[in-house]
C-alpha cells in the first residue's frame, strides 16, 4: 500500500481516505485563488485612495469609495490567507465565492453603464467589462468552489478555530487601517515645483497664494462631469490650473465643453506633477497654499469636491 495513507494519518487537516487527486486539485485551486485575493486585497489595503478611484469609476458611490476600498482590502486579504490554511480553507472558499458572486451581480446591474470600461482588481491588469469579463469571473468562482469542495469542515477542529480565525482577521484589519493612515498622510505637505509650463504664454507659478491643480483625461466622461462641477464654483482668490493627463490636442475642447476655460489656465507637464502628487486615474486634484500641498482630492461625486474646497477656503 502507498505511504500516502499513513503519512496523511498524521495530518488531521486531511481525511485519511481522501484520494490524492482531490488533495492536489484542492491545493492547486486554493493557491491560485489565494494569489488572486492576496494581490487584489493587498493593493487595496496599501493604496486605498488609488483603489477608491477605480471603485468610483465602477459606480461605487464616491462618498463610500475609500471606505469600500479599505473594507474590500481587508476582506480579500483575509480570504486569501484562509485559502492557504487547510483547516480554514472551506471558510476561505465560502468567502471567495460570496465576494465573486457579489462582484458579478454588481457589474451585471451596471453593465450598460460600464460596458467597455476598465474594471480590474489589479493595478497593472486591464480588464474591459464585457462577456469575457463574466467568463473570467465564472472560472475564478469555479476554482473557489473546487478549493473548498474537498476541504474538511472547520467545525471538526473545535471552537479554537473561530478564535484563531478572529486573530488573523484582527491582524489583517490592523494592517489595513495602518496602511490607510500612512496613505492618507502621504498626501499632505508635499512642496510643488515653482512653476508648471503653460500651453500658451509664460509658465504658471505654483508657490504664490492658493492654487488648485485639476488633472483630467480629455476623453473621460467622469472628468467632464467633475469639470462642470468645478466650473460652477467661485474661484476668487485661487489660481485654477487644469492639466491633461494625455492627448493635449483635445484639452482645449475639454476646457470649453466643461466651462473651465473661463475659470483658469491650461497647464502641461503632467509627468513631473504626478511624481509629486501620485494618483491612479483622473479626475484628481491637489490644493496648494504657498507652494505646499494642503489636500489631495480624489472624490468627485455628490457633495465632493466642493465641500472640501469650501472648507479649505479654496472655493466659494
Amino acid at each position: 500500500m502507498s505511504d500516502a495513507v499513513p503519512h496523511r494519518a498524521n495530518q488531521p487537516d486531511f481525511p485519511q481516505d481522501q484520494p490524492n487527486w482531490q488533495v492536489i486539485l484542492s491545493w492547486t485551486c486554493a493557491v491560485l485563488m489565494s494569489i488572486v485575493f492576496l494581490v487584489a486585497g493587498l493593493w487595496k489595503a496599501t493604496d486605498p485612495t488609488g483603489a477608491a478611484v477605480r471603485l468610483a469609476v465602477a459606480k461605487v458611490p464616491q462618498s463610500l469609495s475609500v471606505f469600500a476600498a479599505v473594507m474590500f482590502g481587508i476582506a480579500e486579504t483575509f480570504t486569501g490567507i484562509l485559502l492557504l490554511i487547510p483547516r480554514f480553507r472551506r471558510w476561505g472558499a465560502w468567502m471567495a465565492s460570496l465576494l465573486l458572486i457579489s462582484f458579478i451581480v454588481f457589474i451585471g446591474i451596471h453593465y450598460q453603464e460600464l460596458a467597455g470600461s476598465d474594471c480590474s482588481c489589479f493595478p497593472w491588469l486591464k480588464r474591459a467589462v464585457g462577456p469575457q469579463f463574466f467568463i473570467g469571473d465564472g472560472i475564478m468562482l469555479l476554482l473557489a468552489v473546487l478549493a473548498g469542495l474537498w476541504a474538511r469542515p472547520a467545525k471538526t477542529f473545535g471552537g479554537s478555530n473561530v478564535r484563531n480565525a478572529a486573530i488573523i482577521l484582527g491582524a489583517v484589519a490592523v494592517f489595513g487601517l495602518v496602511s490607510y493612515g500612512v496613505s492618507a498622510t502621504r498626501h499632505t505637505g508635499t512642496q510643488a515645483p515653482e512653476t508648471v509650463a503653460a500651453e500658451k504664454g509664460s509658465p504658471i507659478p505654483l508657490r504664490e497664494g492658493k492654487v488648485f491643480i485639476y488633472f483630467f483625461n480629455p476623453h473621460c466622461l467622469h472628468c467632464l462631469e467633475a469639470g462642470h462641477k468645478l466650473a460652477a464654483l467661485d474661484w476668487t482668490g485661487t489660481r485654477f490650473v487644469a492639466v491633461p493627463t494625455e492627448d493635449l490636442d483635445f484639452a482645449d475642447r475639454f476646457m470649453e465643453k466643461s466651462g473651465l476655460n473661463a475659470k483658469g489656465q491650461l497647464g502641461i507637464g503632467v509627468d513631473a506633477l504626478r511624481k509629486l502628487f501620485p494618483f491612479d486615474l483622473p479626475p484628481a486634484g491637489v490644493a496648494l497654499e504657498q507652494g505646499y500641498q494642503k489636500a489631495m482630492l480624489l472624490q468627485f461625486e455628490d457633495a465632493e469636491p466642493a465641500a472640501t474646497l469650501k472648507k479649505l477656503g479654496f472655493a466659494k
